[in-house]
């Protein structure tokens, strides 16, 4: 699908009460009582699910609450490789770490020294960790001291959404965008394109773009339109 990049398009917020829960109500309420609250349990927290479930959307919400309580975090993502070795900074109140399962060696390295610093620190309080990754913790394939701590603490299988979720999922995120989405066009997009998150928000968010662009309203044409501008 052709990209279409319009400095007009409305940006949704990821946060916890924009997330459709579907079948993970109790992910939601620990997450939301942990980041809401500042005096914490640190006790660690790993979630783990198939790509495109939420994952980082949740992390992402997270340090929203935390930014609210005025309390930094640090952040891990496999996809951010440091061309010099990072370091824990004391500062840090909570530890987030996205796609765990794909870590290399360095990103392995400096996690585990995030853990070791939030859990025994040599000043200050214990911090709260959260990891997300593709697979529960004793299938990751990552150094075994890691591995260990990642399922240490509160583990949590994210499920997926189903038809119903995601139609929320879809009505939702219309509705934040400003679009008027048409049960025959959710019906369409459902029917051909993969139900996972990031998909169908990407799809919608693409839509937003190309409408405004083109200044005509959300139909099922259109949307073919639109991916015929590959």
């Amino acid at each position: 699908m052709k990209q279409i990049a319009l400095p007009i398009a409305v940006s949704v917020e990821q946060t916890l009460d924009s997330f459709v829960q579907g079948q993970n109500k109790a992910i939601i309420e620990h997450l939301s009582l942990f980041a809401k609250h500042p005096n914490r349990s640190p006790v660690p927290t790993y979630i783990w699910g198939d790509s495109g479930s939420g994952k980082t959307h949740l992390l992402k919400a997270i340090s929203l609450e935390l930014e609210k309580l005025k309390q930094p975090c640090g952040w891990i993502e496999a996809r951010v490789i440091d061309k010099s070795p990072r370091v824990f900074n004391s500062a840090w109140e909570v530890i987030l770490m996205d796609d765990v399962d794909q870590f290399s060696a360095s990103h392995q390295q400096f996690a585990f020294n995030c853990f070791v610093n939030a859990l025994t620190p040599t000043s200050g309080l214990q911090r709260w960790v959260v990891a997300t990754g593709s697979l529960p913790p004793i299938e990751l394939k990552l150094r075994e001291d890691l591995r260990t701590r990642l399922g240490w603490g509160h583990v949590f299988n994210l499920l997926p959404l189903n038809e119903q979720g995601c139609r929320l999922v879809l009505q939702k995120h219309a509705n934040e965008l400003g679009l008027k989405l048409g049960l025959d066009l959710e019906d369409y997009i459902l029917s051909r394109f993969s139900r996972d998150l990031g998909t169908l928000i990407r799809l919608l968010k693409e839509l937003d773009a190309y409408a405004l662009q083109t200044k005509r309203a959300v139909t099922i044409p259109l949307f073919k339109s639109m991916l015929d501008q590959d």
